[in-house]
């Protein structure tokens, strides 16, 4: 039946209407093949303490319409079809592996990407990122319907034969809409060649498609970044690994390649932006100082390298965390390469945090229209629209995340963050029945939460005790603990509260002295003395952590300190502190905000209310 035909894609509101309208799309394998998989970890922009949740998310992955030409909101990316999109635009796809050793796969990989990145250093050309074209097939039967998503009017497609030293890449350009061959070539060369082959098909694709190249970009792309074919193969690994989202095992290879060419500028770049990213998530001074490291070495082989400029954004942001210099650096990069999804992104990031909202929201929606299958971006998007308390446009970029990433663990966490921010609890309640959460998926805290804003904890202890069950350490033991320890005591059991009170205490005593900078852990303490009853120890660690992030420097961040303190202030019925902080906070732009939802539902308000100038919140 028709019906079966297609999936629903949610509601969209659009211009000059007031009502909805519930739209579809084809149910294609394009919908199967474009399903980014679940993620093994929090995503590397997600401060993944787990508990309390309000500061575990701060930082934290082109719809198909039988409607033409729909643009649903400011909320999501523009629509596209292969007849309007830009004839200059391209997505390359997936290169397939010939080689008789599928050992060699991740040559093709690191092929492709080599040629996609060349494309996207030429500004005439809208290329689309490689992970939106990553988990397509080689060889779609469905061109046509694949390039509309993608928002490109042609697609390059290619295979690798490896042997030995010898090579063969076999490229052909097509224009998606018609399947006219616009241009193809087999290359047969020796390893050594390899980057002339690069080097000369993004130059024969930019003249297909009448795209100018400057002078300076043809330099860049006649560059030869290393000799050593041994050291190039360890780099394709690296960047085979990065795409795979292993962030270990790309630093691994990116080290090889520059252990066998001390001189290899460009691996020195990756791995100074791969050890950033890690040394942010895990708090890890080591990794900062091997990223610094590579970088410095970069800079000396070759200062004026552009990828350069891209990794000092980096280190700027996620380890020096100045993020105005590290925004100058973006912008200058931007300036550029036009084309760079990443630099897209890190804008969208870091202007949220110098609190330039609307500036953020047009860097990731210029970053989703060239990554549109990637989930963390429209997660990125979803959590921008909910600090603006734009929560409608949250809700339908979300939606449309779900209806295309239904497993993604980290999009069903930007629909628990929404749900719980409209106070939509028993909906969330509903789509946490069913999961079976793993501790790395990050889901903690939202099952807290929820659990605590019902008031009913019998499915939430042993979803939290599972995941304690999979031996967790430090302070991810510690916050786990002190979770579990809040519904016992909520749900009357003051003995078990206290044994989990008391081991998570001594848990996140033990991580901060190991790392005593470590906001988290801090907060993390202050809420497990808050729970436990002992208010100087929980105001002395919220105060600390409140410290070491100032809404002056962090505009996104820095509130959240301030709204869990306030929370601290409110548990302990400290009504003159609280309740004008309250006030002050629901009218401010930060990350995941407070919400008259959260003040009507969650027991942490319990002793402010009957007090008007509480109950006056609430409407």
């Amino acid at each position: 039946p028709l019906a079966e035909r297609f999936v629903s894609r949610g509601p969209v509101q659009l211009d000059k209407m007031a009502e909805t309208i519930e739209i579809f799309a084809p149910a294609t394998p394009t919908t199967h093949a474009a399903a980014a998989p679940k993620p093994a970890a929090a995503p590397a922009r997600t401060w993944a303490m787990p508990s309390p949740r309000r500061a575990a998310m701060i930082g934290v992955p082109v719809l198909l319409v039988i409607i033409a030409a729909v643009l649903w909101g400011r909320s999501g990316a523009p629509t596209s079809s292969t007849t309007d999109a830009p004839n200059t635009s391209i997505a390359v796809l997936p290169f397939e592996n010939l080689s008789a050793d599928k050992d060699n796969a991740f040559f093709a990989v690191g092929i492709q990407d080599e040629i996609l990145t060349r494309l996207a250093k030429i500004g005439s050309l809208k290329v689309i990122s490689r992970t939106s074209t990553a988990r397509l097939s080689s060889r779609p039967e469905n061109l046509p319907e694949i390039a509309r998503e993608l928002g490109v009017a042609n697609v390059l497609e290619g295979s690798v034969q490896r042997s030995g030293d010898k090579v063969r890449v076999n490229v052909q350009l097509i224009r998606a809409a018609t399947d006219e061959h616009l241009w193809a070539e087999i290359y047969d060369r020796k390893m050594e060649d390899i980057f002339t082959v690069q080097s000369e098909i993004s130059t024969a694709i930019a003249a297909a498609l009448s795209a100018k190249v400057s002078g300076g970009e043809k330099q860049v792309l006649a560059e030869v970044p290393t000799t050593n074919t041994a050291a190039y193969d360890s780099y394709l690994r690296g960047l085979a690994f990065k795409r795979e989202e292993n962030s270990r095992k790309a630093s691994d290879a990116f080290r090889e390649a520059v252990r066998l060419d001390p001189k290899f500028a460009q691996g020195w770049v990756e791995l100074s932006m791969m050890t950033a990213n890690d040394a942010f998530v895990y708090s890890d001074r080591k990794l900062a100082a091997e990223s610094r490291n590579a970088i410095a070495t970069a800079e000396r082989l070759q200062p004026g390298m552009p990828e350069l400029q891209l990794a000092e954004g980096y280190v700027l942001y996620y380890i020096e965390q100045d993020f105005e210099g590290a925004r100058r650096q973006f912008a200058k990069v931007h300036a550029e390469r036009p084309n760079d999804v990443e630099c897209l992104y890190e804008l969208g990031l870091i202007t949220r945090r110098l609190g330039r909202w609307e500036e953020s929201r047009t860097w990731l929606e210029q970053a989703i229209t060239l990554d549109p299958l990637r989930a963390d971006m429209r997660i990125s998007l979803q959590q921008l629209l909910t600090s603006m308390r734009d929560f409608a446009g949250a809700s339908r970029v979300i939606n449309d995340a779900m209806n295309r990433w239904p497993d993604n663990t980290q999009v069903i966490i930007g629909k628990l963050d929404t749900l719980i921010s409209e106070g939509k609890v028993d909906e969330a309640a509903a789509l946490l029945r069913p999961l079976k959460p793993l501790l790395e998926d990050g889901m903690q805290g939202q099952i807290h939460d929820v659990a605590a804003m019902r008031r009913k904890y019998d499915d939430a202890i042993p979803m939290l005790q599972s995941m304690l069950d999979q031996k967790p350490e430090g302070p991810v033991a510690g916050g786990l603990l002190s979770a579990l320890g809040h519904l016992y005591a909520l749900s009357g059991e003051a003995g078990q509260a206290k044994d989990h009170f008391d081991r998570a205490k001594a848990m996140l005593q033990a991580a901060l002295a190991s790392d005593p900078g470590n906001k988290f852990i801090m907060l993390n303490l202050a809420f497990t003395y808050g729970y436990a009853g002992e208010r100087d120890l929980a105001l002395k660690y919220a105060d600390m952590a409140a410290r070491l992030t100032p809404s002056s420097k962090d505009a996104y961040a820095g509130p959240v300190y301030e709204d869990n303190r306030a929370r601290l202030w409110a548990m302990f019925g400290d009504r003159d502190r609280a309740i004008p902080e309250l006030a002050r906070l629901l009218k401010t732009t930060y990350a995941d905000p407070l919400t008259p939802a959260w003040l009507r539902l969650d027991p942490t308000f319990d002793k402010l209310r009957g007090d008007p100038r509480f109950e006056a919140l609430l409407k």
